[in-house]
């Protein structure tokens, strides 16, 4: 029996008022895959997740989960938002932060039970945060936060995890941590979406790409797709753009893989 692709969309259109946000989007993901979605500001990166995931109502289309709606298997998708949509000054800690991921499994109005809390220990300490359990959130860098909220994402044991923007605001050493993370959970079988916006190292962090400008201009093995040509369909600029990419991905991050 053919594997069932991990995520289908068919015609999906999203409005805002009357402007068009998404045009008419159809593509497939196969599983175990890390997906970079790229595109320019404005292009609909974000809000095409949130309609994977119903957060936005579309105009119209179709949305499935390994053939599924996502009614159906809630749980076996994670969401990271982008750091922003957080009020970090709330008075709670990490390992607090990190324990609402396994909501979905506890139900309503139920302790945390010894698993639960051994397995937000277990994400804690995948994203080196356990010695900052204690730690109230909003006394975390940048960096720290955004390994909280892979934590969050982890503890929920998804087979498909959407990433808003999960390297923006952090440095070097975050970002190599979460590609190494990132690569192991792929290994565990895992399809990642991860909306990205630095060119320069868009072919070494991903196997495959959307790329995005409200209509969908490619998608595909990134070998096969992260070219020139699209490069320009997509940002609107000249092949030097992809140029300069690949320049500065040498520079910065050789050796990172």
């Amino acid at each position: 029996m053919d594997k069932l692709n991990s995520i289908e969309v068919q015609q999906l259109t999203v409005n805002y008022e009357k402007t068009s946000v998404l045009w008419d989007i159809n593509f497939s993901i196969p599983e175990n895959k890390i997906v970079g979605i790229l595109g320019p500001n404005g292009a609909g990166k974000s809000t095409l997740l949130k309609a994977l995931l119903g957060l936005v109502r579309p105009l119209s289309g179709q949305v499935t989960f390994f053939g599924k709606p996502l009614c159906k298997l809630r749980h076996k998708v994670g969401y990271v938002p982008q750091r922003s949509s957080v009020d970090w000054d709330f008075p709670i800690t990490a390992f607090d932060l990190v324990m609402m991921g396994r909501y979905g499994k506890m139900g309503l109005l139920k302790w945390a039970s010894k698993e639960d809390r051994q397995a937000t220990r277990q994400a804690l300490d995948q994203v080196e945060m356990l010695p900052f359990a204690h730690r109230q959130i909003g006394q975390l860098s940048g960096g720290q936060q955004q390994r909280l909220f892979i934590a969050r994402a982890l503890v929920q044991d998804a087979d498909i995890y959407l990433l808003d923007e999960p390297f923006a605001g952090v440095d070097v050493t975050t970002e190599k941590a979460l590609v190494l993370l990132f690569a192991e959970m792929k290994k565990k079988g895992k399809t990642l979406l991860i909306v990205h916006h630095d060119l320069a190292t868009a072919d070494q962090y991903f196997d495959w790409m959307i790329l995005l400008n409200t209509c969908l201009i490619a998608t595909g093995p990134t070998e096969e797709i992260f070219n020139a040509q699209n490069i320009s369909r997509t940002y609107g600029r000249s092949s030097v753009l992809l140029d300069e990419a690949a320049i500065k991905a040498k520079n910065k991050f050789s050796g990172l893989l």
